[in-house]
């Protein structure tokens, strides 16, 4: 295969292509499915060129997408597939793209869930369909735009992109507390946002108004700690808010509980997350190594862990309790970047691709559920298993992923985060742990009373088991939890060289800035 990718250039367009694909499938979409009848008589014809045209195009991005597997080498320093050219010249703004090991993981985990959904959820939006995949599709490359920005600017840019269409789909489409969940949703992360915004232009202005460059600024950045302290405050409180880690969190729940299947997996992809990892902390080592942030950090993310399970043991709702244990695991991902050894870090970026599995594959499950019983409570529900089997089978295996439950995809990453934790932050990585257990019992709880209490409510003897897309899907899901879960070394081979290198790359930031410290009068 990289003999092959390399017979097609496939590094001089890949990137372009990622970020072109979705913005051109969306402009083909605004001329496709126009039907001469109004509103909600547009005729099923119409509805399924729009969907086959949105799903064609998701899956053309995944197509392209794959190989980055094999076209990124894991032993290799720096970024590949680069793309540099000039953009805003007088404030030294480039358009610069790369990826590395990291950011390919995050880019196929995104290339792969969106036609997923999009198949899980065929039939759920029956209005505005066109717009709908317009936004969905714009979303898309948003998201793309930020896995690949090397640039500060450009890298801002295409984080606002992704703020836009995601307030007008859950306002739009979503459920009957769409318009508070999507303006709470836009506020609370354009505050972030703003803030930095400031940091970014603080940043320019600290390299003589040279560069937004990451990987100049990460070289030449010369800030005392008092600097780095503020302005990582700035940038870790924008990733916060996205990534939804306590307390910054209260979004999420009303925002993934209204939002369409499609949006729901999209908000299930840890981009904020990711921010923290390629930008907060290698532009400002020292403030993240700071003794009294990092244990503030890893305490809000110890606290989250236990707080989003305890919350997510009293949830009613199927949805809300995806949302506080999707809170729960971002407190994992915290604590092991901020635990800072190559095992933690490694196991963080595993927990950021697991949970965008899981969460992705339990939503599409609970998008399935509503479509059959129009409701999610889980009091609704009762002995599914006698009617559902197929369905209730795929429930329990995304569940026991949820849990951590070994020969999933979910124990690894954890277990990674916990054993490079330990020999820094013992206590923590133990109070960590708790949330594994609170993990399994919230999630043992509500599926026994889903699939194995009695089957009380006539309305679940009516309900139909999985159809073959459905079933294709969430089989694709599967695979995908068993894969990593029993044979993760490819996975762990791609984020091992990346964790390492920036390991060191922050010890060796936070060491120079130190000296600069220590010269300073």
């Amino acid at each position: 295969m990289p003999g092959f990718l390399a017979s097609i250039h496939y590094g001089t367009w890949v990137l372009p292509a990622l970020l072109a694909i979705p913005l051109a499938g969306a402009a083909l979409i605004r001329l496709a499915g126009r039907s001469p009848l109004p509103g909600q008589e547009l005729r099923a014809a119409a509805w399924r060129e729009v969907r086959v045209l949105a799903f064609a195009t998701f899956a053309a991005e995944a197509v392209v997408a794959l190989g980055l597997w094999w076209f990124v080498d894991p032993a290799r320093a720096g970024y590949v597939a680069r793309l540099d050219l000039p953009w805003i010249q007088d404030w030294g703004a480039r358009f610069t793209i790369g990826v590395d090991g990291i950011s390919a993981v995050m880019i196929l985990l995104t290339c792969l869930l969106m036609p997923l959904a999009v198949a899980a959820s065929w039939q759920v939006v029956t209005t505005k369909i066109r717009s709908y995949y317009s936004l969905l599709l714009i979303l898309t490359s948003g998201v793309i735009g930020v896995f690949v920005s090397l640039d500060l600017l450009l890298f801002y840019v295409f984080w606002e992109l992704m703020l836009i269409p995601m307030y007008f789909i859950i306002g739009i489409w979503g459920g009957t507390e769409r318009l508070r969940a999507s303006l709470r949703y836009f506020l609370v992360t354009m505050i972030g946002s703003l803030l930095m915004l400031v940091a970014i232009v603080v940043c320019w202005q600290a390299s003589g108004g040279a560069t937004f460059g990451l990987e100049a600024l990460t070289r030449t950045l010369s800030l005392d700690l008092t600097y780095q302290r503020w302005l990582f405050a700035a940038f870790f409180l924008a990733f916060a808010i996205k990534s939804a880690v306590f307390p910054f969190h209260t979004w999420l729940p009303d925002a993934q509980h209204e939002a369409p299947t499609t949006t729901a997996v999209a908000l299930s992809v840890k981009v904020g997350a990711y921010g923290i990892v390629r930008f907060a902390v290698p532009l400002f080592p020292a403030a993240a190594l700071d003794d009294g942030i990092r244990a503030i950090v890893i305490g809000l993310a110890v606290v989250g862990i236990v707080y989003g399970a305890l919350v997510a043991l009293v949830q009613p709702d199927f949805k809300k309790l995806v949302s506080y244990s999707s809170i729960s695991h971002v407190g994992f991902i915290v604590l092991g970047v901020f635990a800072l050894t190559a095992t933690s870090v490694q196991g963080a970026v595993l927990v950021m691709v697991n949970t965008g599995i899981t969460s992705a594959a339990m939503m599409c499950i609970l998008g399935m559920l509503h479509e059959r019983r129009k409701t999610g409570m889980i009091a609704n529900f009762g002995g599914i298993a006698r009617v559902v089997p197929m369905l209730s089978a795929m429930l329990a295996l995304v569940a026991m992923s949820g849990i951590a439950l070994p020969g999933t995809n979910g124990f690894v990453g954890e277990f990674l985060v916990l054993a490079g934790a330990f020999a820094g932050f013992p206590v923590a990585s133990i109070l960590a742990a708790t949330g594994v257990v609170l993990g399994a019992v919230y999630a043992l709880w509500a599926i026994q009373r889903v699939i194995f209490n009695p089957l009380d409510n006539p309305e679940n003897r009516r309900m139909k088991d999985l159809n073959r897309r459905e079933l294709a899907v969430l089989s694709a899901f599967a695979v995908a939890i068993l894969w990593i879960g029993i044979w993760p070394s490819p996975m762990l081979d791609r984020l091992g060289g990346p964790s390492r290198r920036f390991v060191m790359q922050v010890e060796q930031g936070a060491r120079a800035a130190a000296t600069l410290e220590a010269a300073t009068p």
